[in-house]
């Protein structure tokens, strides 16, 4: 199974997802520049948290125009596996590949501490090997990651199963109905504000996030068939 970490000019946890993908499941992984234009042997891509492009104007308002971008939606609509961490999220809201749209968190405040996290639904490609309702232990570091979408949408998301994460404890930006991630309807592209990459070890704090790979890993491998060549 072949993955591609994005990176953008200011992306700063490219190296993470790397690491850990490496680290967990032990699979092929390239670091793919903004410019690329073809991402067709990939089988899942990562876009990672940073602050792409400085963050001028609105967080992931610029990198939604990489030529990469255009790749990421079409590997999107082809199945492919799309997960956006921090960073990551707020491009993936503003190429329209999941709805809704990040605001300041409330308390105005970068907030950067472990954060506990309830599994709302474990039928998506990325969360297949955590229990639903289980309550896991993912960092987050972000000053705008105030999920915000209008009622119609949340209805949608809540019909659909859609909310993949809820803060379990604090809601530490404001985010609306606590939501900390949420996938597309096919359930193939998830995007949350927590760093999984960066719990995949007890000497990180929380091995939590490795189940996270494992579980895209897994899915990749019932979906090729157990002989697959991984």
């Amino acid at each position: 199974m072949n993955f591609a970490v994005l990176v953008f000019p200011g992306s700063n946890c490219d190296l993470d997802c790397y690491k850990a993908v490496e680290e967990t499941i032990g699979q092929p992984v390239d670091y793919v520049w903004h410019t690329a234009t073809d991402l067709s042997k990939y089988d899942a891509i990562i876009v990672p948290g940073g602050f792409s492009y400085g963050d001028y104007l609105r967080c992931g308002a610029i990198a939604r125009f990489a030529p990469v971008m255009n790749e990421v939606v079409k590997a999107a609509e082809q199945g492919k596996f799309i997960l956006g961490i921090c960073n990551g999220f707020q491009i993936l809201l503003e190429s329209g590949l999941l709805p809704g749209a990040m605001l300041r968190n409330t308390s105005l405040k970068f907030r950067c501490h472990a954060s506990l996290l309830r599994v709302e639904n474990n039928a998506t490609a990325f969360t297949k090997d955590y229990a639903a309702g289980e309550v896991i232990n993912i960092p987050i570091a972000h000053g705008e990651g105030n999920y915000y979408c209008d009622d119609e949408t949340l209805a949608q998301l809540k019909a659909n199963n859609q909310i993949v994460f809820r803060y379990a404890v604090e809601n530490p930006n404001g985010s609306v109905d606590d939501i900390a991630g949420i996938c597309n309807e096919k359930g193939n592209v998830l995007g949350m504000m927590p760093h999984p990459e960066r719990a995949i070890h007890e000497l990180l704090g929380s091995e939590d996030g490795k189940r996270m790979f494992t579980s895209i890993l897994n899915t990749w491998r019932e979906k090729h068939g157990a002989a697959a060549n991984v």
